[in-house]
């Protein structure tokens, strides 16, 4: 492309699918501001929409291979960041469901004050395993308990479903160790 700075987002686009990252850069500036502001409105929490933000752009950088061609980059654009603010909506109410349940599970179960101490020592015996994963274990722990089915984490991390469920097997492992020590 000649005059990029000057090109529709459609061309930049095509652009970007051939291969030509200057193109990813251009629309990344056209967009970041504007879909900041779109992805906010949906989600409330500052941190929730820079992560749905680059996760919106390395979506169109990891997929621009196999991208169809598009009509209206904008449109696009936009339907992907939405979905993805769904995603992140649908999984937070999922972690919430599972620790209410969890809570009201555990709630009858923790009446007498030794119960409690031994669940509060259970906790923090957790918490250390979990301080000593590996950071790539680490990260797929936070992303499991944060309600993420396992072909959502092979999407979000852009490996094959066997090799998240391999990599949750040897997580499960490592925290095993760790406990039992």
């Amino acid at each position: 492309m000649s005059d990029d700075a000057h090109a529709s987002d459609e061309a930049l686009h095509a652009a970007l699918v051939r291969g030509e990252l200057r193109a990813f850069d251009l629309l990344y500036q056209r967009y970041e501001r504007p879909l900041f502001g779109f992805i906010r409105r949906q989600l409330p929490a500052q941190q929730d929409a820079e992560d749905v933000l680059h996760e919106t752009f390395l979506s169109l950088l990891r997929e621009r291979k196999t991208a169809p061609a598009v009509q209206q980059f904008r449109a696009f654009i936009f339907q992907t960041a939405r979905n993805l603010c769904l995603n992140r909506t649908r999984n937070a109410r999922r972690a919430a469901q599972a620790i209410g349940r969890a809570e009201t599970e555990a709630a009858p179960l923790a009446s007498h004050p030794e119960e409690l101490l031994a669940a509060s020592q259970d906790r923090e015996v957790l918490a250390r395993a979990v301080a000593a994963l590996p950071p790539e274990q680490a990260n797929l722990y936070r992303l499991r308990v944060g309600g993420l089915s396992y072909e959502e984490l092979a999407e979000r991390l852009a490996i094959p479903v066997g090799t998240v469920k391999s990599r949750m097997h040897h997580l499960v492992q490592h925290l095993r160790e760790e406990i039992d020590r």
